[in-house]
Formats: structure tokens, sequence, C-alpha cells
């Protein structure tokens, strides 16, 4: 049975060092974001990662709090070493695929698995992974190696071997960045890409891997323009995309939280983008850790209720403990595999 937790604002934030200010403590006292995320700029030593953690938890009543990273592998992996090693990007992983589909499958999922190794007994629960996003020729490397294929049917096969290793450590998947990024011909950290292409298009390519693993629990959305779905607005602040892609055509049902709300892809103030993306998704997602930032989402989003609420508890309700797994026989499966590669 789903448990209802406490209540909790409709927010994930982030914090600006390796401990909670006094500040920051009486914020998220006072606020009850619904998570926390995690960057390089949080991480120190292991024991002081387990801390902050525990830091974060204590303000919101000790409950068990999605604390999320994006630890992916290649060039977006906040843990590094001495903690974690440095693991593949995902399109090295496709590489392993195209050179033969079961390693492939095999290389994916026990990476993902390795990735729960490192971040469960941090205390880390959510994995912005995996990466679902398909690139086409001259877009942005924005998406670029993250991705494991130019095929969507490989991407989404890939990527529930990697949403699997995951779930096996005790650690939740959130898929990224729903309906897609990988036509985007801008950095959305920078500028605001715009697809033109026609619906059809997007559902026989860039959607097919989100629909495949429709059934995971979360999933970020993303600030792109589909100007044949709607022209006005980026997905992540667009109620047209959420309720007839996202939810009808893709049949996502899971948690939508955004992407970074701070991204210059997105016009207005922080307050104001807080708005739009709240009456268009489940959660708003702060990465900055700026005080006055977070100050401006909490007074323009409310405490999660409705559905949002359901998918909130679902995703709680979900987290499980790790099994057990030798871990230096599945690296040793790992190290084995890719250099074989």
């Amino acid at each position: 049975m789903i448990q209802t937790s406490s209540p909790a604002k409709a927010m994930i934030l982030g914090c600006l060092g390796q401990r909670l200010t006094a500040d920051e403590k009486a914020f998220y006292r006072d606020e009850q974001p619904w998570g926390f995320i995690l960057f390089g700029r949080n991480i120190g030593e292991a024991e002081q990662v387990k801390d902050l953690v525990a830091e974060m938890r204590e303000t919101v009543g000790g409950r068990n709090a999605p604390v999320l990273i994006d630890q992916e592998g290649g060039r977006v992996q906040r843990i590094r070493e001495p903690i974690a090693p440095r693991y593949p990007s995902g399109a090295e992983l496709g590489a392993v695929y195209d050179a033969d589909a079961e390693r492939g499958l095999r290389a994916a999922w026990l990476m993902s698995r390795l990735h729960a190794f490192d971040l469960y007994r941090l205390g880390i629960n959510v994995d912005c992974l995996p990466v679902l996003d398909v690139p086409i020729a001259g877009a942005s490397n924005v998406i670029g190696n993250r991705a494991y294929s130019n095929d969507p049917h490989v991407v989404a096969l890939m990527g529930q071997a990697a949403a699997d290793g995951l779930k096996a450590g005790g650690v939740l998947p959130v898929m990224k960045h729903i309906p897609g990024h990988g036509r985007g011909m801008a950095d959305s950290h920078h500028d605001l890409p715009v697809v033109t292409v026609p619906r059809a298009e997007l559902e026989a390519h860039d959607f097919v891997p989100f629909k495949a693993l429709a059934n995971e629990l979360m999933g970020m959305s993303c600030h792109v323009v589909y100007t044949d779905i709607d022209p006005d607005f980026p997905a992540s602040t667009s109620r047209i995309v959420t309720e007839e892609i996202i939810r009808k055509a893709i049949g996502f049902e899971g948690l939508l939280m955004s992407d970074d709300i701070s991204m210059n892809a997105l016009q207005g103030t922080i307050g104001e983008r807080a708005v739009r993306i709240a009456a268009a998704l489940d959660v708003v997602l702060h990465c900055h850790g700026h005080m006055d930032e977070m100050q401006a989402v909490a007074a323009a989003v409310s405490e999660l209720s409705g559905k949002a609420r359901a998918r909130a508890d679902a995703v709680e309700a979900a987290f499980t403990a790790s099994d057990d797994a030798d871990e230096q026989a599945l690296r040793d499966e790992f190290e084995t595999l890719m250099a074989v590669s």
C-alpha cells in the first residue's frame, strides 16, 4: 500500500556547498521541498556526502526524501574519483551494442548497477538516467555522446537496461529529456531550441524510447519548443505537450519534473518560470542553490496534491533496499566487457 507522506511542496532544490548553512536548513524546514539534487560543487569526500544527504532529509522531518544526482558517465558524472571511478559515456556503451547487442545491453545494465552501488551507500536514491534522447545530424552537442545511439529502438533497449540496473541496486531512474531533446539545434542551457518537424516524424522517431519506458516512475521534461505541437511554449511550460504528447501519445503517467528552471532557454523571472512550469508539470526543479531564487520558486509553487501527490507517493513507496549482488564481481565483469570492446 502506498503511504501518503508528509506535506511537501512541488519542488526539488539544490544547495550551494558541501554542508547546509543555517539559512538553508531554516528555509528547507519552512518550505518543505519534496526532494533535493546534488551537483559537483556539493561533493567532497564520501562521509561528507553522506552527512549532507542526512542533513537534507533531517530538514524535511527525516522522511526518505528523494535525493537526485546526474550520474550518467562520460562528461556528465557529478561524483568522480576517488568516490566513484570514471565511467564511459552512453555512446561508448552504444558502440558495444553495435558490435554485439547482448553484450551492449549487459554493459548498460552493469554500469547502472555500479552507479547504484556508488550512490546507494551515500544515501542518494535517484539517478537522472537514462538519457533517452535520439540525436540527429547537426544537432547541438548538449546531448551528443550522452546518447546511446541515433537509432530510437536501440536507445529504448539500452535505456531500459540502464533503468533496470539502477532499480536492482535500490536507486530509481529518471528518464530524460521527455519528449526528446535530440533534435535541438541549440543548447537549452543557453538558448531556446525550436524543433519544426511534423508531429508524425517526432512520433516515429523521437518519442519511441519514451513510449517504450512509459511505465517508469519519473521523467524529466525539456526546454524545447515543438512548433507543430505548441508553437508558443517549450515542453516544460506547455500543458499541450504534457497532456497531448507526454500523457496521451507517449502514455507516461509517472511523476513529471522540469529540467533546471535556471536554464536560459526559459524567459521571465525565476518566479514567473516556476508559475508556468507548475501549471504544466508535477514538480519544479531548481538546481543552483541560490537562496533568492529558491525563495521565488517556493513562493510560486504549492504543496503536492491530487494526481501529482499520488505520483510522488508512488515514487517514495518504490524506494527499496539494494539487492545482495557481489559488487567486485560485477565491477570485474564490466571492466572485462569494456576492455574486450
